[in-house]
């Protein structure tokens, strides 16, 4: 999906970060993979999903998360998918953090990308 030049002022973003519990970030790893494939499939107004490692400490994982506005999130967080996902996370999830984000300013693309 190509957003340049997409208007972003009411684009709501979110970056998670999340630490995993020893022997889990496999389990972790493969539900993010089922649940990006169904938020690419089914959630249009999810501008990016990205799931990162962080070098030098693989227990953790950060999204960031931008959507082309708050009903977009809603939309989000109401999916089959996403609330599947909520339920499976705790057993493999020893921390997070959550910060909600607003747009200054922006440029890129966001590209869909295959797993892996």
């Amino acid at each position: 999906m190509d957003t340049t030049g997409q208007e972003l002022s009411d684009a709501f973003g979110l970056v998670v970060d999340f630490t995993i519990k020893p022997g889990h970030t496999d389990a972790f790893d493969e539900l993010m993979r089922k649940t990006v494939a169904d938020i690419r499939r089914h959630e249009p107004r999810t501008l990016a999903y990205v799931v990162q490692t962080v070098e030098g400490d693989p227990q953790r994982r950060v999204f960031y998360e931008l959507y082309a506005d708050a009903e977009a999130f809603e939309h989000h967080e109401r999916q089959a998918h996403t609330l599947h996902f909520k339920h499976e996370r705790d057993q493999h999830i020893a921390a997070k953090t959550v910060d909600r984000l607003g747009v200054v300013t922006a440029a890129g693309r966001v590209l869909d990308q295959d797993d892996g």
